[in-house]
């Protein structure tokens, strides 16, 4: 996705962090939910993650309150991205 640079920027996310992302628009669920929270686990508190989606993760939302990640959903023509970080 060419514009995820864009569409990070219309994030409240912090700028000027490394960036991970993660295409989980092929995964069938449940495996869109377990990668992401694996990979949340794992991440640097310094860092951000771009989750590149073909729904809102619904599910997903309460989970990461619930771990303490600040998120924004963008949606886009061909995707819809999920930005976490760790405020």
């Amino acid at each position: 996705m060419d514009d995820r640079p864009s569409v990070v920027a219309e994030t409240d996310a912090p700028t000027g962090r490394p960036t991970e992302t993660l295409d989980v628009r092929d995964l069938p669920p449940p495996k869109p939910l377990s990668e992401t929270l694996e990979r949340v686990a794992e991440l640097d508190d310094d860092a951000v993650l771009v989750q590149l989606n073909d729904r809102a993760p619904q599910h997903l939302y309460p989970k990461l309150t619930d771990r303490g990640y600040a998120f924004e959903t963008v949606e886009t023509d061909d995707c819809v991205v999920t930005v976490v970080w760790r405020e």
